[in-house]
């Protein structure tokens, strides 16, 4: 007996690009259309492509949009994810001198201190 050949159909296409969009894997996709793997990027190639491409330009749509009308986190993350901007953090010691101006004998003192009053905590955390 002879195989009927696949034939997808639009309201399958419509699925699919929107599974894919959705960030579904593609063979749960299969078996929701109840086909293999291989006949699902053989008939749905162009449907699975577009469909996560389709989905993250509508976001990112979304986010430039709140991020251009004021929405502060929304422009940060924007500025963070696509135009490089990171948050910098500096560490200072009193008397608020960045590490790298310290010399070596400041930098052992204060490790030596710290490692003073880490044990002094541990002492204490010991003790009934």
């Amino acid at each position: 007996m002879q195989r009927v050949p696949f034939r997808p159909t639009e309201p399958q296409r419509r699925t699919v690009r929107a599974m894919s969009g959705f960030g579904i894997p593609q063979a749960d996709i299969a078996t929701l259309l109840e086909i293999d793997g291989k006949t699902l990027r053989k008939h749905f190639r162009a449907e699975l492509e577009r469909g996560s491409i389709e989905a993250t330009a509508k976001v990112a749509q979304s986010l430039f949009n709140l991020a251009t009308s004021g929405n502060v986190a929304a422009a940060i993350f924007w500025m963070k994810a696509r135009a490089g901007w990171r948050e910098k953090h500096e560490v200072m010691i009193a008397p608020y001198r960045p590490l790298e101006e310290l010399t070596d004998e400041e930098l052992e003192r204060l490790v030596q201190e710290e490692r003073v009053k880490q044990q002094a905590l541990e002492g204490m955390a010991e003790e009934p």
